[in-house]
């Protein structure tokens, strides 16, 4: 049973109340839930101490040190749900690509794919390919208890530009250069990634995520035409491929003010909004039947206590008519930001909004 459903003559889960949760159904919450991207990572001096001399990717890979990171931030600043602790790039990983995460670079593909040959090294993920999510999910799960644990990974668009570019792009000359000159290659090689996608968020799903969220952190820097016809497709098949569990499905990108309506068309429940559009205006191109998620821009967190409090109040009152709201950055969370910060936003949302 999902952590999204509580169907007739069967208990709900644990988490299945939870303000989360509810939040993520547009279902009345004690409080406006909260949760940060990134918060598993590096502004907290335990993360720092724990994966001390351990590669990003081979990190992980280790169920036990994926488990102690992830649950870091639940025990610090008392967020509403746990974010596994992984990378995007880990099932590309999985498959055999030969790529790293290179310190203050980001991921790097050795061998780039721009040809129709290269999409044979684009196999089929399987459970065994990742059992080390499955066994650090079971971990997580009995610790957890009544807290979600969101599952993700990086959408079809996203994962691509970092296969056919090589690595991070400023302007992904070479991703486009593909889209619009071999638009039949190019939507091959999505329909394999959403394939891929969508099997690791199964494995995620099947091993206890009480929702999931795609990542499309590139995917702003497409027109609304070009996402409809070159991604929309791909991204709504991931989507469809894990409806049947029936658990809260997330949505984000970066930039993509002018995408928004679109990223909930793909099939999202909850769509993320970063922090250049206001909640309330999110929510009139998004539409009705979505809750939204957002949208704190994370430098306001060096800003100062008066500062945070005054912006998140700002958000927190564009999303008084929301059918649904959980509260989290419009990013991820900056490296050098204060710990205590996000542990006094946490107590400040949970405070202005109890119900």
């Amino acid at each position: 049973m999902s952590a999204n459903q509580s169907p007739a003559g069967k208990q709900p889960t644990a988490t299945y109340d939870s303000a989360f949760l509810r939040a993520c159904r547009r279902e009345p919450v004690p409080h406006t839930p909260v949760w940060f991207m990134r918060q598993a990572g590096r502004s907290l001096p335990e993360y720092l101490k724990a994966r001390e001399g351990i590669p990003m990717l081979e990190s992980c890979m280790r169920p036990e040190l994926v488990a102690e990171i992830t649950l870091q931030p639940v025990r610090r600043h008392g967020v509403d749900a746990a974010v596994y602790f992984s990378d995007i790039v880990v099932p590309l990983k999985a498959i055999g690509i030969d790529l790293d995460i290179k310190p203050g670079v980001g991921p790097v593909v050795a061998d780039p794919i721009r040809t129709r040959a290269d999409l044979a090294r684009l196999r089929e993920l399987t459970p065994e390919d990742v059992a080390y999510v499955t066994e650090a999910f079971g971990l997580l799960t009995r610790e957890l208890g009544a807290t979600p644990l969101i599952g993700f990974a990086g959408a079809p668009f996203t994962l691509a530009s970092y296969l056919v570019e090589g690595g991070p792009s400023r302007n992904h000359e070479h991703t486009k250069a593909l889209m619009y000159g071999d638009p039949q290659l190019w939507a091959d090689l999505l329909d394999r990634l959403a394939d891929i996608t969508a099997a690791f968020l199964r494995v995620q799903i099947e091993a206890g995520a009480s929702a999931v969220q795609l990542f499309d952190s590139w995917v702003g820097a497409l027109s609304p035409a070009d996402y409809r016809r070159s991604v929309l497709p791909a991204s709504r098949k991931v989507f469809e491929a894990v409806s049947e569990y029936g658990v809260p499905r997330v949505h984000f990108g970066v930039g993509t003010g002018e995408l928004l309506g679109l990223l909930g068309e793909a099939g999202a429940d909850v769509v993320g909004v970063d922090w250049r559009v206001p909640l309330d205006e999110a929510a009139r191109r998004v539409g009705p039947g979505k809750a939204l998620q957002g949208n704190l821009d994370p430098a306001v967190l060096f800003a100062g206590r008066e500062a945070v409090e005054a912006k998140t109040r700002e958000i927190l009152d564009a999303a008084a008519g929301l059918e649904g709201h959980v509260f989290n950055l419009g990013h991820g969370v900056l490296p050098t930001t204060d710990p205590d910060a996000l542990t006094r936003l946490v107590e400040y949302v949970h405070t202005q909004t109890a119900r």
